[in-house]
């Protein structure tokens, strides 16, 4: 009579990074139906079906990448595709989307109760990684529907553009009704932004269960000043290129943002804040401030790779171009600063698949203002990170917080972010002592450029498992697509 081994994938021989500690240990990890039921040295393999020698790797639990948007110059059942690629690449496990009705992403405007259906739709079965939305509630009918969107589909996070006032994705614009498809009596404003507060905090107060992991995200630059420094920095010959469009939308513009986004949550009693992509020492210090002028308001502040790698002076040039801005070098250290004294609470790739064409056209190169904003990044989120962290003395713990634990709690991924029993076997291996260059030609991604292009890495994601299934190894993609919708707060 023959036993079927009670493992169905063992993980030998890596050092296990956890959230927690100061420290990482040499182990096992056992893996069944998906989940984790065992750390340990030196299981036996003959309990497992199959066996994975990570041969002295790093153990990450996969990676959250909290902020990345498929479908937004690409279809996204083609984005879904290929940009899920990247991010198991990065070792990203779970990638959750901004997504919102207005010109970009499907060009559609209405309820959600008509649109997310279709987003649900068109991405079933192309995820290569675990995926989940934030939508963004555009106009009054949107912030009607929130409660429905939490309990039927599970979309447990909100966004506001502060800018969109009177700016489109790449500048300034005098046609927002068109842009955001909204009806002819509605405002994106500073009102709209107070009644979504008010919306997400109802919601909140009729789903206590839910509520600890129901919150709302803030892009936070103000309309008005980046409208009037665009003005003055497009007719100064002298400012050319990232500097340019850093002077344009200047770091004060976040600051202020900031303080307005915080105060309208006091007012409207919402607790749940996350502050996307501060990007500059301005931005940072008023977050800070803010934290401690309003301490019942649980405030997360969130950086992205992009911004803690490149700064103005990048020869990416106008293929870096983002928003916010990448800052100067001064910006740049201050942000790592932040994250090492544990001041910033997660990183992103703030992901945006930007072809190339589309990016900017040959006749526009070097002209800033002619290209679109975004670029993607997913596929360097953790080499990066481990690389340049490394460097700065970060502990693989702190980045292990960062990267997984930290968005997994916020966004209600229960069963993500760490490495132990009970948890989804999504793990990233990675090798910290791998000497590479960052190319495009080299990422899943249909992108076809990069502006981390030539920057030396010194870690590298070997493998990348999804629910104990490999996804990802050693440059190649293993597998059909295998993701699944995250309908959250998960159990």
């Amino acid at each position: 009579m023959t036993t079927t081994p009670p493992i169905d994938l063992l993980i030998k021989n890596v050092r296990v990074v956890r959230p927690h500690g100061n420290a990482v240990h040499e182990a096992d990890i056992a893996i069944t139906a998906g989940k984790i039921t065992r750390v340990a040295p030196a299981i036996d393999a003959t309990l497992a079906k199959a066996v994975h020698d990570g041969r002295g790797r790093l153990a990450f639990p996969g990676v959250v990448d909290a902020h990345m948007h498929s479908g937004i110059y690409a279809p996204l059942a083609e984005d879904a595709v290929s940009e899920s690629k990247a991010a198991a690449m990065g070792g990203v496990t779970s990638s959750l989307n901004y997504f919102r009705t207005g010109q970009y992403y499907l060009n559609k405007g209405g309820p959600y109760k008509k649109f997310f259906p279709e987003v649900l739709k068109l991405s079933k079965g192309r995820f290569h990684v675990d995926y989940g939305f934030h939508l963004a509630p555009m106009d009054a009918k949107h912030i009607e529907e929130i409660p429905e969107l939490i309990e039927k589909h599970g979309v447990s996070s909100f966004k506001i553009f502060m800018f969109y006032g009177s700016h489109g994705l790449h500048g300034a614009s005098d046609a927002q009704r068109d842009f955001l498809m909204i009806g002819k009596d509605e405002r994106y404003d500073l009102a709209h932004f107070e009644f979504v507060m008010r919306g997400v905090q109802k919601a909140r107060e009729a789903l206590p269960d839910k509520a600890a992991q129901i919150s709302l995200s803030l892009h936070c630059e103000t309309a008005e000043i980046m409208t009037a420094y665009t003005r003055i920095v497009e007719k100064d010959k002298t400012r050319k290129g990232l500097d340019a469009y850093h002077a344009s939308r200047p770091p004060h513009s976040e600051g202020l943002a900031v303080f307005i986004a915080s105060y309208l949550a006091n007012e409207t009693s919402l607790p749940n804040i996350n502050l996307l992509h501060l990007s500059s020492r301005k931005a940072v210090q008023a977050a800070m401030m803010m934290a401690e002028t309003f301490p019942h308001i649980d405030f997360r502040r969130e950086v992205t790779i992009g911004h803690l790698m490149l700064d103005t002076t990048s020869a990416a040039a106008e293929l870096a171009k983002v928003n916010p801005p990448i800052r100067p070098r001064e910006d740049v250290e201050f942000l790592w600063e932040a994250l090492l004294a544990g001041e910033l609470d997660w990183v992103v790739s703030d992901h945006a698949c930007c072809r190339h064409e589309t990016k900017i056209p040959k006749h526009y190169f070097g002209n800033i203002w002619m290209a679109k904003s975004g670029f993607g990044g997913t596929e360097y989120l953790l080499p990066a990170l481990v690389s340049e962290g490394s460097r700065r003395g970060m502990s693989y713990n702190h980045m292990a917080r960062v990267t997984s634990w930290n968005p997994a709690q916020r966004f209600g991924l229960n069963k993500k972010g760490d490495i132990d029993v009970g948890f989804d076997a999504d793990i990233a291996l990675v090798d910290p002592a791998c000497s590479w260059t960052v190319h495009a030609k080299d990422s899943p991604s249909t992108q076809g450029y990069t502006p981390f292009e030539g920057l030396p890495m010194s870690a590298r994601v070997d493998a990348t498992f999804l629910r104990g299934m490999l996804v990802y190894e050693d440059g190649r993609i293993v597998g059909k697509p295998r993701g699944e919708y995250l309908h959250r707060p998960t159990a």
